[in-house]
């Protein structure tokens, strides 16, 4: 009887059913699985795809305005921050709807075997007064409309949404960040890479005339025509020479390599630069006060500070408010398909209010918290406004040093070049030699490189004052302007807030500007050991097509 008994309250079957299927899942355990070939080649091919779509073809020269343009809409840094600072306006938008009242709908239907019932008994004498009876279908459906608000969970939803809300304001200057580094970059490359191409070709033609003359330095070594020491000595100083110009042309070539992986052109992609004169950079600025003050407004790091205050005051508002009384506000519709009941649907509403005591404890610790939030805030800031203010000073000073050494890499060019032109004039004359001109000719190029690369580092200071300004420069709709509207738009701001900040040099302020120092013999001995290496080359003369020594020059 027992036996029997149990095994009606426990079906042994379907018991034994559910335990085999749960050990059957239990040892399905997932193993990991590598990427396959095919896969990686799938997604290699999907982003090299995406990496360069949707971008306008290179078929001009490129000129300063247009690269910053290319790099602003197709750098894939720039995408990035674009797409977080998306992301995050989407998650600001979407915690707004937490604020709203709970609508909630259901359905459903259930199903027994037999029927649900009881029976009743006197409470006096425990006697059964009725009969066995149900009250409830085997079979009914359910539907239900319930409206509900609560109004901390409001107070506590609005609060989150302002959070989120400064939360996007913050990814939106961190992406003015990266656009003002990328400014910064693109200018330094785009100098950098325009001096490159403008001296590759003299160059190349300074190395075919320099090979050549080593070449023929080495016959006349092996014919006995010039002694082997003066003749080592020379081809020693000349690749000693032309490997320094060797080493300058590589690092500003460099530069248009830096220059497309900002624009995001592909590997590969031939490109030519516009060679634009040699813009004026403008002076230092004299209002080192109004500086700071734009440095101190501007900057991106400042404006997130801000707004991380912001967050902060409102966690503390919130986990305040969370002490309070919640209050429950509800209303619902209800239908019932069971047919016992007298009335199969019906409306119900309701208020409810619920407080956690114990939380209260917690209010002088939170209190405390918060001060400290705030004060680490407000420590947090002004630290960043000590590190931004001796950022921009020391732009300013690198700045001027650039200027001062431009101002000197120009004179020494100017002096170098003059001093070519007299040795192309007396080889034609027949009163110098080849080799005189090949030695004037490098020492020009030489000079010549480090003018260009002096500029293009003042050019790089200059960005890196910008930036520490924390300027804008793009307009607002950047993604639906065109790549020549964008130029243009990036060019007519750039002028504008250099002609602002950075006025043109005048009467008043002449005397400020950095000037080039009167050079005197030690200025000039010092000005460049390579010229001086250079000025060691053994003078030689070609007499019937075979060289022959005339001593040192003097």
């Amino acid at each position: 009887m027992m036996s029997a008994a149990m095994h009606h309250l426990f079906p042994v079957r379907p018991l034994a059913t559910l335990v085999a299927s749960l050990a059957l899942l239990g040892g399905c355990s997932v193993t990991p699985k590598p990427m396959s070939s095919e896969e990686i080649n799938t997604r290699v091919a999907h982003d090299q795809l995406k990496m360069f779509v949707d971008q306008e073809p290179v078929s001009r020269a490129i000129g300063f305005n247009e690269a910053v343009a290319r790099a602003l809409k197709y750098n894939l840094d720039y995408r990035l921050k674009l797409m977080e600072s998306a992301l995050s306006n989407g998650l600001a938008d979407l915690s707004r709807y937490d604020m709203l009242p709970n609508l909630l709908l259901s359905a459903g239907y259930t199903s027994r075997s037999n029927d649900s019932g009881g029976n009743s008994v006197n409470i006096e004498t425990r006697d059964v007064s009725l009969a066995s009876s149900t009250s409830q279908e085997r079979q009914r459906t359910m539907a239900s409309a319930e409206f509900s608000w609560n109004v901390l969970d409001f107070g506590v939803s609005y609060y989150r949404a302002r959070q989120q809300s400064n939360q996007a304001l913050i990814a939106d200057e961190r992406r003015q960040r990266v656009i003002q580094n990328l400014l910064q970059e693109v200018r330094s490359s785009y100098w950098r890479a325009v001096g490159a191409q403008r001296l590759a070709r003299e160059a190349e033609e300074l190395n075919t005339q320099v090979y050549s003359a080593l070449a023929r330095s080495q016959e006349a070594e092996r014919q006995g025509l010039v002694a082997p020491r003066d003749a080592l000595s020379f081809q020693r100083l000349l690749l000693d020479a032309m490997s320094v110009l060797s080493t300058r042309r590589q690092e500003l070539a460099y530069a248009k390599l830096e220059l497309a992986a900002l624009m995001n052109l592909a590997p590969g992609t031939h490109f030519e630069l516009a060679e634009p004169s040699e813009a004026k950079l403008p002076p230092l600025p004299q209002d080192l006060a109004k500086i700071d003050e734009v440095a101190l407004t501007h900057r991106p790091e400042l404006r997130e500070e801000d707004y991380r205050a912001r967050v902060s005051a409102d966690e503390a508002r919130r986990q305040l408010l969370s002490l309070m009384p919640g209050l429950t506000l509800s209303t619902a519709f209800h239908h019932d398909s069971n047919k016992y009941l007298y009335n199969s649907s019906w409306n119900e509403s309701g208020v409810q209010m619920g407080m956690n005591l114990l939380r209260l404890l917690s209010l002088p610790t939170m209190r405390r918290t918060h001060e400290s939030q705030k004060h680490l805030d407000e420590s947090r800031r002004q630290a960043l406004s000590m590190a931004v203010l001796i950022q921009t000073r020391v732009a300013l000073e690198r700045y001027g040093m650039a200027l001062q050494e431009l101002e000197l890499a120009r004179a020494s060019s100017n002096v170098d070049q003059r001093m070519a032109d007299y040795a192309r004039a007396a080889l034609a004359s027949r009163t110098d030699s080849e080799l005189q001109l090949i030695s004037a000719r490098t020492r020009a190029l030489n000079s010549e490189y480090q003018r260009y690369a002096a500029y293009a580092t003042a050019q790089g200071a200059f960005a890196r004052v910008y930036n520490s300004l924390g300027l804008e420069v793009i307009p607002e709709d950047l993604e639906n302007t065109d790549l020549d509207a964008l130029a243009r738009s990036i060019g007519d701001k750039l002028s504008h807030i250099e002609q602002e900040l950075f006025p043109q040099i005048t009467a008043d302020n002449a005397a400020d500007a950095p000037r080039l120092p009167r050079p005197d013999a030690r200025a000039q001995g010092k000005a460049d050991v390579d010229s001086r290496q250079l000025n060691q080359l053994p003078r030689m003369t070609m007499i019937a097509g075979q060289p022959a020594q005339q001593g040192a020059v003097r």
